[in-house]
């Protein structure tokens, strides 16, 4: 058995962040039912190009692997009746809705308290349910502006920039999984339920981590740095080679005295002004200079060999491309493979998250589902006819069909 094999989500998700957190639970065996709204034709990820058909798309195959999907419109008496069903037989409820949302979809504890006192509702917004913004719809890229991640991004005097990947989002979900899994512990110990209250606002302050102490404790003031330079350490940056560039980090002394014997320059581990990270930081100006005319003069090919014999932290900037192929990348079995009626050979990316031994198999993966593909079953499950299925179906609250 995956170890979350007797854990059922009921889950009002859409986008990226909310299925991102969920599809971790899924991985790991958890029966996630997705609830899509089919007055709006489902997820709206579902629609997301450039690589879509009808229905589905690249972007929705990315965040809803080895999920079950059920169309229901919990807005009508009908479907309010089969929500509370689903949630008489599960351990919690997930959305990602705006932070007034929950409220008007009566879905958090103290809506649901009496049809299932275990339940855990867990509410992943953009700003959570109280606060002056609590109304606002919040996004990966307002989220980062707002957050002060874009004024750490880029180079100096360049405009901001926003990180190459939805860092928030992803995030974002790793908290509510974090969240709900905690949740779901505690009502199975003391056998009340709770709501989870999280945002992705939280999420980016709370990810500012050290810069944001140095700033709220000494009054050190954040910048851009050069080449996506550490704020402290010095090397730890990108550096560029003769036909690339690579990333060297000497996060301990020790990488920084081989450094320098790799370069040819032990003399610049003796200079007074090179000596320590503070001294390494007071003279950046000097020092970096220095090192950047000797890293041009060879590739990257040439560089890592000694560097990486020398132990030191370091890598070539990949691209996507040389990141999928990239042998670890295939050894630590991070590619999935599934089968598209429309897109044939789906490749996507497995979850980080394991649990198990060392070099374990890991457990099949299936693809996202098809909207509603799940729902005659699961209802089935709960106990209904097939003449109130079909019912149901008519009256428009499952959909057509």
């Amino acid at each position: 058995m995956r170890p979350l094999e007797d854990v059922r989500i009921v889950s009002l998700e859409q986008y990226g962040a909310g299925p991102f957190g969920s599809m971790h639970l899924a991985e790991l065996g958890a029966q996630i039912i997705k609830i899509e709204d089919p007055s709006v034709d489902g997820d709206v990820g579902r629609t997301v190009p450039p690589y879509a058909t009808d229905g589905d798309s690249l972007f929705f195959q990315s965040f809803n692997r080895d999920k079950s999907s059920i169309t229901l419109d919990i807005r009508t008496d009908e479907g309010r009746g089969v929500f509370e069903d689903l949630v008489r037989e599960a351990d919690a409820v997930y959305s990602n809705l705006r932070g007034d949302v929950p409220e008007k979809l009566r879905i958090r504890y103290d809506d649901l308290k009496d049809v299932n006192p275990r339940i855990v509702c867990c509410s992943l917004t953009g700003f959570g349910m109280t606060g002056p913004r609590s109304k606002e719809p919040g996004y990966d890229y307002v989220l980062q502006a707002l957050g002060g991640w874009m004024s750490l991004t880029g180079e100096p005097g360049g405009a901001p920039q926003k990180t190459g990947l939805s860092l928030v989002d992803y995030c974002g979900g790793y908290v509510a999984a974090i969240s709900l899994l905690s949740g779901i512990h505690a009502a199975r110990r003391d056998g009340i339920g709770t709501d989870c209250d999280l945002s992705l606002y939280d999420t980016a302050i709370s990810l500012l981590t050290y810069p944001g102490t140095w700033h709220l404790t000494a009054g050190y003031e954040p910048a851009r740095t050069r080449q996506s330079a550490h704020p402290s350490l010095v090397p730890f940056q990108a550096f560029e080679a003769a036909d690339g560039w690579l990333v060297i980090g000497c996060a301990k002394e020790k990488f920084w005295q081989r450094l320098t014997e790799v370069i040819g320059r032990p003399d610049l581990a003796a200079d007074e002004r090179f000596r320590t990270f503070a001294d390494r930081d007071r003279h950046r100006a000097e020092l970096l200079p220095e090192l950047e005319g000797i890293l041009r003069t060879r590739t990257v090919a040439d560089w890592l060999e000694p560097l990486y014999a020398a132990s030191i932290p370091c890598a070539p900037i990949n691209d996507v491309a040389a990141a999928m192929t990239e042998p670890h990348t295939v050894q630590r079995g991070l590619i999935a493979s599934t089968e598209h009626p429309a897109f044939g050979t789906v490749r996507t990316l497995r979850s980080a998250v394991r649990v198990g031994p060392p070099g374990a198999d890991r457990a099949p993966t299936r693809p996202a589902p098809a909207m509603g593909a799940d729902t005659d079953r699961i209802l089935r499950d709960l106990g209904y006819t097939d003449e109130a299925i079909a019912e149901l179906h008519e009256a428009g609250v499952l959909g057509k069909g």
